[in-house]
């Protein structure tokens, strides 16, 4: 990956430097695509038109990994797989992999997701069109496909074959929990993967496929991206769900006891968001176990998300120097306790192994000078957030007089209200606060925020589409601690307008953030 598509090297110690640009937070399942879910086809390729006609340059998306309990993209069943339910079924139809007919009666366009109706009506059409790709495997005019198929699986072997099966298995078993299959399987045994791989040869052969064809269609929006000079900035969680490939495939990396249930789990401390703080649940790495492998499966996993995103978000960074821990059997988050991580040691080993990487530090809640330190150390860029910025004196890290150029700046994230709902549901003081801040809004706070996000000196300014688009709290994409009805929201078909683009366009000439990465690669080649 050409880093100096989206980065400039600054001075010694500096780490690397992004350009100053904005772009929109917008997640592929928010799109009003076919099939009742936003997926990698036409809508996305359409968004992309949209942001190049405002000058952004910066696409955000959540994590792409198939989701687990609660739909979260931040509870998925693999770190490195993709979600077969963002494929363009529309595209499988060109590609010749499926009859056009067959997509009749699948979701429309319009309104939220519904998850049970997605997996129910479109997961079929896309297990058909895998099917009918390794039935036609041997037509002439599938040769290269098939090629591109299997140099897929070659090169994403160490983390494919393990998924495909568990995906499977998931199945077959139909339970969210690995540690109720048989033993056997359970543990890994060698005779009885062997049996399973034999047995469920066609069903993981159908689950490699839909990877290919999600890495395809990735690939090719990436590429459409890059034209327009518009990079992908990914998103990560630091801590992978219980009810994973990850943790089937690798039990002894984590803290889990002898019948493979976990110790302890993750979560953090009563915060903004929750009293009770939030136990996430996952289950903790075993860090001692993975500083003596190197920290290869870390490697493999920034590895993987520099093959999809140009730029990656670590969520919950504060996590690398010191995470919370929860034992198991407590029902909240209160009774934990900060345990020490390994911090600059994998850092420096990640970039060992992998060179300069392109990774933004989510450093949001409770944040120390050792978490900052490790943060410049690396020389990512921090987060900051403008609704957290006027409650008080102590929030004002979060204004733009107190931003520094190395920080990924917001107005909201998709862990907040949207600026509209947040503005209504807001305190007078806060509301005079903001008002002082940057004058008036009359009732219409978004515009005047992103003026001053975009004026600021922070060298990247994103906004969810939410706000673009001035919606309330019925667009919401979640609410943390509260385990259900998030992450279904859609765009509205048609909002890309051409004025929303031209209100973007100007804002970015006057706040020079018209940056283009790839006028400026192409300079450096020169």
């Amino acid at each position: 990956m050409l880093l100096g598509a989206i980065l400039r090297e600054s001075g010694d110690n500096e780490g690397m430097r992004f350009q100053r640009s904005s772009g929109v937070l917008l997640h592929i399942s928010s799109l009003p695509s076919y099939g009742g879910i936003g997926d990698l086809g036409h809508e996305a390729h359409a968004f992309l038109e949209f942001l190049a006609a405002g000058r952004q340059h910066i696409w955000q998306v959540l994590p792409l990994c198939p989701v687990g309990y609660g739909n979260s993209p931040y509870s998925g069943s693999s770190a490195f797989a993709g979600n077969p339910v963002l494929i363009s079924v529309e595209r499988l139809v060109t590609w010749g992999w499926i009859e056009g007919h067959r997509l009749d009666g699948l979701p429309g366009r319009a309104g939220n997701v519904d998850f049970e109706a997605v997996e129910r009506l479109k997961l079929p059409v896309l297990e058909d069109a895998a099917r009918n790709f390794l039935n036609q495997s041997g037509e002439p005019w599938m040769a290269g496909q098939l090629a591109a198929y299997e140099a897929f699986c070659a090169a994403q072997a160490e983390w494919l074959e393990d998924y495909a099966l568990y995906a499977v298995l998931r199945r077959v078993f139909n339970t969210g929990a690995w540690t109720t299959w048989p033993a056997d399987l359970r543990g890994r045994k060698a005779k009885a993967m062997a049996a399973a791989r034999e047995q469920y040869a066609r069903e993981i052969a159908i689950e490699k496929v839909l990877q290919f064809a999600f890495d395809r269609q990735w690939n090719e929006l990436r590429g459409a991206a890059a034209e327009r000079g518009i990079r992908i900035l990914g998103d990560i969680a630091i801590f992978v769900s219980m009810d994973s490939a990850d943790v089937w495939a690798n039990p002894g990396m984590f803290q889990l006891d002898k019948d493979l249930q976990p110790t302890a789990v993750a979560g953090v401390p009563p915060d903004y968001f929750s009293p009770t703080g939030q136990r996430w649940g996952n289950p903790l790495y075993r860090w001692d176990v993975l500083e003596k492998t190197g920290f290869a499966w870390w490697v493999s996993r920034i590895r993987r998300s520099c093959q999809l995103y140009d730029i990656v978000r670590l969520d919950h960074f504060r996590g690398f120097e010191a995470y919370w821990s929860v034992p198991a059997e407590e029902e909240t988050a209160i009774h934990g306790e900060w345990v020490k991580a390994p911090g600059a040691e994998l850092f420096k080993k990640l970039e060992e192994e992998l060179g300069a990487l392109p990774l933004v530090a989510e450093d949001l809640g409770v944040i120390t000078p050792e978490v900052d330190a490790l943060r410049i150390s690396t020389g990512m860029p921090g987060m900051r957030v403008l609704q957290f910025g006027f409650d008080s004196k102590e929030s004002h890290m979060h204004l733009p007089h107190r931003f520094t150029v190395d920080t990924v700046a917001y107005t909201g994230t998709h862990d907040n209200d949207t600026t509209v709902g947040w503005w209504q549901k807001a305190s007078d003081h806060d509301r005079a606060a903001v008002e002082t801040y940057v004058g008036p809004v009359g009732g219409y706070p978004v515009w005047p925020l992103m003026r001053a996000l975009y004026a600021s000196v922070a060298e990247l300014a994103l906004v969810p589409a939410q706000d673009l688009l001035a919606l309330g709290s019925e667009a919401r994409m979640n609410t943390p601690a509260v385990p259900s009805g998030n992450w279904s929201w859609r765009v509205p078909e048609g909002s890309w307008s051409g004025g929303l683009a031209y209100g973007l366009r100007t804002l970015v000439e006057v706040t020079d953030r018209d940056n283009d990465p790839m006028a400026d690669s192409a300079k450096l080649a020169d």
